[in-house]
């Protein structure tokens, strides 16, 4: 499950950031309600979830062009 997201392109990282925010978000639910098989889930999607983040930052800032960086040398 780690690497599976790396075969993923953008959009469907999107659809599957906001799906895993809906399965925490459900999960968060249920243990506030008492009805939690296993605890440990909540740090599998919290760790999926930022997995999935960095992922589509990663793209994001490799799609976007870099802004040129004015050297402070060449100022007086």
């Amino acid at each position: 499950m780690k690497n599976s997201f790396k075969e993923l392109k953008l959009d469907e990282l999107v659809a599957k950031r906001a799906e895993l925010r809906k399965k925490y978000f459900d999960f968060r639910f249920h243990a506030v309600v008492g009805h939690v098989e296993n605890p440990v889930q909540a740090r599998v999607l919290r760790r999926q979830i930022a997995r999935a983040e960095t992922l589509i930052h990663a793209m994001a800032t490799a799609a976007a062009p870099a802004a040129p960086v004015a050297s402070a040398a060449g100022k007086k």
